[in-house]
């Protein structure tokens, strides 16, 4: 053997062992991030892990940004190809909620801290955990996926994605995307996989992958009871049916501006958006008429009646959601409850109901919302944690008592809590925060944000290091 051929021999030899670094392998069926299959997938994310770790925190940053500027560059087409696919939700919606991603923290939020004494120093650094094992829903599809890889990245992991089923044509266009421009600037090609096409199975052998470590699921309760029974570490974002609470000190005309900036966005898709209100008697009637003067229409009674029987089937023991009317247009939902003279300008429909009617109760996610007459603040309080079910994800009131305020945030103990806003305020849309698309309420994480998926580590040097 030459001495050229003896160095490529021995060059080879060590990239196996170290396999951090040279080019990454070809897997089956793999291109910029695009796989048919979980091990395929999984093994190109691992070495692209590892790549972005040898790349340092600057290339991250870079990573983040670079995502952020190609979702917002093509948000109207992108938006129009998500809702082409997906069929529910708002293009002015789909658009705005890939702009929200500027938003979204990156690097930044990795801090380490340090302990320096007499025996030596500490550093305290918050560590990637590999490559993270990813469900997207239907609601939100490249908008979720963004967001996740813009935290995780900055966090310095890797991704294996699995969208769901009725929106993973966009996403594993997004994906194409991200993965080469990356791959690109980097050259780092899969930093970003997805499974084409996305199958039950497909879910499980993510779930299960001895080499994904850590899990962030967003979906409804089905899926989220799955992620949850797996025995490794699962970040969630499960369901959730904010009630809204007005009482006789709110504001009217804030209140119902509100509730219709946040019940209506993207035709109430969103987890945190208002699904039905409580509102104390002595202002109800006040409350419907500043509905319809902010741009509401209110069904009648015989309306709401036939809305409902075409919204909801009672089987085994309990209602659900027709999707036939999941996410569409307010003319959508008028014209299946019999009402006429809505405009294309009307975003929201509501109406009153008890508390029986079942979308007080479900997490119907439609342009309608029920409004429910009660006596007192007591009252509706009382209904408010009855509606949410203990899911402990958003609540929102509207007063200007601060004791009842205060009383009702504690007992609601859910992850949002929105005083006379929209719902979007808790996320940084018509109020402070950043925004997320994956809110980890049953598993306690919260918004979710880079720290979210790191590591905690520990580095100690005893004795030396004390320069002072």
């Amino acid at each position: 053997m030459d001495q050229t051929a003896l160095i490529q021999a021995v060059v080879k030899e060590v990239l196996s062992q170290l396999g951090g670094a040279g080019v990454a392998p070809r897997a089956s069926g793999g291109s910029f991030g695009i796989f048919k299959n979980v091990n395929d997938a999984v093994e190109a994310a691992k070495f692209s892990q590892r790549q972005l770790t040898d790349k340092g925190v600057k290339v991250r940053d870079a990573i983040c940004k670079m995502i952020k500027r190609i979702a917002i560059e093509n948000a109207e087409s992108w938006g129009k190809i998500e809702l082409e696919e997906s069929k529910v939700g708002r293009l002015d919606h789909k658009i705005e909620k890939l702009h929200w991603l500027a938003g979204v923290p990156g690097v930044e939020f990795l801090k380490t801290v340090a302990h320096s004494g007499d025996d030596g120093i500490g550093l305290d650094e918050a560590g990637p955990w590999g490559v993270i094992g990813v469900v997207t829903p239907v609601t939100h599809s490249i908008p979720t996926l963004s967001a996740n890889a813009i935290n995780m990245i900055a966090a310095g992991n890797s991704l294996v994605i699995n969208a769901h089923p009725s929106g993973y044509k966009c996403a594993v266009m997004a994906v194409r995307e991200y993965n080469k421009a990356i791959a690109e600037k980097f050259g780092i090609e899969n930093l970003i996989t997805i499974i084409d096409p996305p199958t039950l199975e497909s879910a499980n052998a993510i779930f299960e992958h001895k080499d994904v470590p850590l899990l962030a699921i967003t979906g409804g309760p089905m899926v989220a009871q799955a992620a949850m029974a797996q025995k490794k570490r699962a970040i969630v974002g499960g369901p959730g049916n904010p009630p809204v609470v007005v009482d006789e000190t709110a504001n009217l005309d804030v209140a119902a501006k509100s509730i219709i900036a946040g019940a209506s966005f993207d035709n109430n898709l969103l987890c945190i958006g208002e699904k039905e209100v409580f509102v104390v008697e002595s202002v109800f009637d006040k409350l419907m008429d500043a509905m319809a003067r902010h741009g509401a229409f209110r069904l009648n009674a015989a309306q709401i009646d036939t809305l409902t029987k075409k919204a909801f089937v009672y089987k085994d023991n309990h209602w659900a959601v027709q999707k036939a009317l999941v996410g569409k247009d307010c003319s959508v939902l008028a014209e299946a409850a019999g009402a006429s003279g809505v405009g294309k300008n009307v975003n929201l429909l509501y109406g009153e109901t008890d508390e029986n009617n079942p979308f007080v109760p479900e997490e119907q996610m439609m342009p309608f919302v029920p409004f429910v007459r009660v006596p007192n603040f007591e009252k509706a309080l009382e209904l408010a944690i009855k509606h949410e079910h203990g899911f402990g994800h958003t609540a929102i009131i509207h007063s200007n008592n601060l004791e009842r305020i205060t009383r009702m945030g504690r007992v609601m103990n859910t992850t949002l809590f929105v005083v006379n806003g929209p719902c979007t305020a808790a996320l940084g849309g018509g109020g402070e925060g950043y925004p997320s698309y994956t809110i980890a309420t049953p598993t306690g994480e919260g918004v979710t944000n880079p720290l979210t998926f790191t590591r905690f580590r520990r580095l100690s040097v005893a004795g030396s290091l004390r320069v002072v």
